[in-house]
């Protein structure tokens, strides 16, 4: 888990309901949404992957039967996570994509941060290089309720704003690619409004809790 204040709503993967079973958090200190929401070089000179492996070899020696974390970004680290347990490791919703793609043409991501969601970590999350162009990403706005709160950290959040933020990301995407029927949320504090968002944009959105090896 970052290290988070923001309101988590039932369906945030901090939630502690939200996967209907036991769980166990461990929040990475320092952590904080601004340090784990960059770009590839940014996060490796962050220092922060060692505390996560940590977190992850701790989980998994507690009885963990899968891990997974708060934060789309840390695609960049599933390598290194995985190879360092011996139980499943998802880091992020992205590793549905090259599943996706093997059926569908293209494949939508809404994201906290399209400046900020590269390339790189659609390849960490096994897209295709000769794919990537079929990878349509799509942010929402980065002053809106949405991003202020979870970015900037905030106690408090406008839960009315922020979905209307989702809703507005997930019709422009459609605007842009009228073909489209799929979407994954990036964001793991976007599936408290994914309803909301797939009812105004009519495409299927996907988060990182339809990932299959997290509900075995």
């Amino acid at each position: 888990m970052l290290d988070t204040r923001f309101p988590r709503l039932p369906g945030d993967v901090g939630h502690p309901q939200c996967f209907g079973g036991a769980v166990r958090h461990a929040v990475i200190q320092g952590a904080v949404p601004r340090r784990v929401v960059a770009d590839a070089q940014a996060l490796r000179d962050s220092g922060l992957a060692a505390p996560f492996i940590e977190a992850a070899r701790a989980l998994a020696a507690q009885g963990a039967r899968a891990i997974t974390t708060s934060c789309g970004f840390l695609v960049l680290l599933q390598d290194e996570l995985q190879a360092a347990v011996p139980v499943p490791v998802v880091t992020s919703s992205l590793l549905q994509l090259p599943g996706l793609l093997a059926s569908e043409p293209q494949v939508g991501v809404l994201t906290i941060s399209s400046q900020r969601l590269g390339p790189d970590h659609l390849l960490a999350a096994g897209v295709p290089r000769e794919r990537l162009a079929d990878v349509i990403v799509q942010g929402v706005d980065a002053a809106g309720p949405f991003a202020s709160a979870i970015l900037g950290n905030q106690p408090d959040m406008d839960v009315e704003g922020a979905c209307a933020d989702v809703v507005n990301a997930a019709r422009a995407l459609r605007e842009r690619a009228p073909h489209l029927r799929t979407a994954v949320l990036e964001c793991t504090n976007m599936p408290p409004h994914a309803a909301a968002a797939s009812q105004a944009s009519g495409l299927r959105l996907l988060s990182l809790l339809d990932d299959e090896r997290l509900r075995r």
